[in-house]
């Protein structure tokens, strides 16, 4: 589940790690007064307006600008909320941008000039273990940086029986070429920032930048913070941070009817029961000269409510020119299924696109007579090949 920034910035103050401090708002008045509290609060009279919405780049598409003055604060928030913000992390259409995040300015003037850092935690999924990925180039997309100055990017794994160590935490300070009262804050950081990523159940915390102030204090001015949706029982209170108009509507759909749905850029529909099944099933589709449409694993259960529901979201999908459903039934048996689908189909007045339905295991005799003597346009197959070619032929 991702967040917002100003949501993950609260997640990292409550571990105690020291960020840009700001106020969310919804309206140019809020972000009015959101400015003049953080002026009484902070003495800034600069403040920074940030688009709050899932994705990157938001300064590249004139998400994020400075205001130097009250009036900038309400026309730069005027600009910003309702537009449709695109980066080179969304679609075309961009994203609507419902809120902003009023925040200090931390570039103030000092003894020593700002410097940007860049920091991740995140897990090593080769080994096994979490990992804190660093690099003196704050500021730039992290993926330009490995692919031009690779030797400016370091990495801290971490070993799980013992956590980070404190000569870890103090390594990464020293790799960034901190000393003094900037070396120890950062240590803090690294320190809490680790704290934070276990302790949250997180599966991605994301700092960029990670500013040393003129003044020498280490603070978080951004966070991508993306939370594992498999903890949130233990974490109600981050459940209730998801905000659904940031996630596909389709795939919220899908959630709420208890089904597991990925919506993917392709021409074929899929229905499948587990999710190792459903992987076999797009390479299928793939080999047959296709495009998987979707990933849908409609589970253990697949009766014609349950069916009829996936169908549902496959067909909103426009670019859906068949649909591929492909079950094995061990738990369920296959003429549950095969009868679940004939009902559907009936239930359903807007199928227009050709069905192949390929169902192994319990009761695939009956299930495939069922099918064959539906009287719908309905096709069944026994093997993945039988299944593939049909697929192919429809797309033909």
């Amino acid at each position: 589940m991702n967040l917002h920034e100003y949501q993950g910035k609260e997640i990292l103050n409550s571990f105690g790690v020291q960020i840009q401090r700001g106020i969310v708002a919804t309206t140019a008045d809020e972000a009015v007064e959101a400015a003049k509290k953080l002026t009484e609060e902070t003495g800034t009279g600069w403040h920074v307006i940030k688009a709050q919405v899932h994705a990157g780049g938001r300064g590249k598409g004139g998400g994020v600008k400075l205001a130097k003055n009250i009036k900038e604060v309400a026309d730069i928030a005027n600009d910003i909320i309702g537009m449709n913000l695109v980066t080179p992390q969304t679609s075309a259409e961009g994203k609507k941008v419902h809120q902003v995040l009023v925040a200090e300015d931390v570039y103030y003037p000092g003894d020593n000039e700002p410097e940007e850092y860049y920091m991740s935690v995140l897990l090593n999924r080769s080994n096994g273990r979490n990992m804190i990925m660093y690099s003196t180039e704050g500021g730039m997309d992290i993926e330009t940086v490995a692919e031009e100055t690779p030797h400016l990017i370091f990495t801290e794994e971490i070993d799980p029986a013992t956590g980070l160590l404190p000569f870890q935490a103090r390594r990464v300070a020293f790799n960034l070429g901190l000393s003094g009262q900037a070396f120890k804050q950062m240590t803090k950081f690294v320190q809490a920032l680790y704290t934070a990523y276990e302790k949250s159940d997180s599966s991605l915390f994301e700092i960029n930048p990670v500013l040393k102030t003129s003044d020498d204090k280490i603070i978080a001015v951004d966070a991508k913070v993306t939370l594992d949706d498999n903890a949130l029982f233990r974490h109600k209170d981050y459940a209730a941070l998801r905000d659904v108009r940031e996630e596909n509507p389709v795939e919220v759909e899908a959630k709420e009817v208890g089904l597991n749905y990925v919506d993917l850029d392709g021409n074929v529909g899929c229905m499948v029961n587990g999710a190792g099944l459903a992987m076999a099933t797009m390479d299928l589709i793939k080999q047959a000269g296709g495009e998987p449409a979707n990933f849908l694993d409609v589970g253990g259960t697949a009766d014609a409510e349950r069916v009829e529901a996936a169908f549902n979201l496959i067909l909103k999908d426009p670019n859906v020119k068949a649909i591929l459903v492909n079950i094995f039934g061990g738990i369920v048996r296959c003429d549950r299924v095969a009868q679940g689908i004939v009902d559907a189909y009936k239930n359903m007045k807007n199928i227009d696109v050709p069905i192949i339905v390929r169902l192994q295991g319990t009761n695939a005799d009956i299930a495939k007579e069922l099918i064959d003597n539906s009287g719908l346009d309905v096709q069944s197959a026994i093997e993945f090949q039988e299944a593939a070619d049909k697929v192919q032929k429809v797309l033909s």
